[in-house]
């Protein structure tokens, strides 16, 4: 089974040289500690920030220089700070390659549920909206199930939608699935987890064919 850093270092996989990638507020925001170091890969936060690298060592934080999250962050050479009209003109105008984005709940067309728990207070949907819109490529990263041990990934979303069908692949502390018009395909189980307990985890249709590999982590 897969840790949050684990996850991220399988989405980092993902990643080519030359892209332009999104990163969303918790797990995703780890994947830039993993991207390999011989290619050129540029990360863009929503809040105004392109040319994001990995997270700062202790004490060498600048409050300054955050991302979408409010976490403190660091910048490659060449990086570059901007205002929210430029950053999602990026966005809506699809210059993003890859956009990674945690979820509540994914359902097994694609829809995605990640800003919303009815009864809680939330400040907005944020750039969750905007994202999922306008990106092509998008890998969410997430557990499996909730605390209940209950699956979160559906047949039906049944919290408040952040966009329908729209998700491409999703990694999780159990597996990686691409998601198909006949539901999720499981491609790859986590180290030390079986197929049977993925199908136990998994409420919506998983479709699995063959002989399904560890990750390769």
């Amino acid at each position: 089974m897969l840790d949050k850093n684990g996850i991220a270092k399988r989405i980092a996989k993902e990643v080519k040289d030359g892209y332009y990638v999104n990163l969303g507020i918790g797990i995703p925001t780890l994947v830039a500690n993993f991207v390999r170091d011989d290619i050129s890969v540029e990360f863009q936060s929503e809040n105004g920030v392109l040319g994001m690298g990995p997270f700062p060592f202790e004490g060498e934080e600048d409050a300054d220089i955050i991302n979408a999250g409010k976490q403190t962050i660091t910048t490659l050479p060449g990086a570059s700070f901007f205002d929210s009209v430029t950053s999602f003109g990026m966005i809506r105008g699809q210059h993003v390659d890859l956009t990674i984005l945690g979820a509540m709940e994914v359902a097994e067309n694609g829809d995605i549920a990640n800003w919303k728990i009815p009864g809680k207070m939330v400040k907005g949907m944020g750039g969750a909206m905007d994202l999922v819109a306008s990106a092509e490529n998008i890998i969410v990263a997430m557990m499996h199930t909730n605390r209940a041990g209950e699956s979160k990934l559906l047949k039906k979303c049944t919290l408040p939608l952040t966009g329908v069908g729209c998700v491409k692949k999703i990694v999780t502390n159990l597996a990686v699935l691409d998601v198909t018009p006949k539901g999720f395909k499981l491609l790859e189980r986590a180290p030390g987890i079986s197929v049977d307990e993925i199908v136990k985890a998994t409420e919506g249709n998983l479709i699995v064919e063959g002989d399904i590999p560890e990750m390769d982590i």
